[in-house]
């Protein structure tokens, strides 16, 4: 399951207009590397590719490519604004350890 708060929810449909897409399709994922281990990719995608999983999440569609699936699974995404500008927030139950630049992350071996 993934989450998106109320706020980044705002966000991704301002990036959606922004993009004159409202159906826009949030695609979020792992890559290796990082500071961590792993870091969260977050993009708009309009393809589907077999294994991916969806989700719908106030009315956004998410799709989870099959390998990100499980370093995923309860993942909530939040937007917040600082001095340094916004961005979005991760809040991952499967992380054992969080890198300070909020992006990168590592997981139990």
């Amino acid at each position: 399951m993934i989450n998106l708060s109320k706020v980044a929810v705002s966000e991704i449909r301002r990036l959606q207009l922004r993009r004159h897409n409202q159906e826009a399709r949030l695609r979020l994922g792992v890559q290796a590397g990082g500071c961590a281990q792993l870091y969260y990719t977050i993009d708009f995608d309009d393809e589907i590719n077999p294994g991916d999983r969806i989700y719908n999440c106030e009315g956004i569609c998410v799709i989870v490519d099959a390998s990100s699936l499980n370093y995923l699974n309860g993942l909530t995404v939040d937007y917040s604004e600082d001095l340094m500008g916004g961005g979005f927030r991760f809040h991952n139950p499967n992380a054992v350890f969080s890198c300070g630049c909020g992006n990168s992350f590592r997981v139990e071996a």
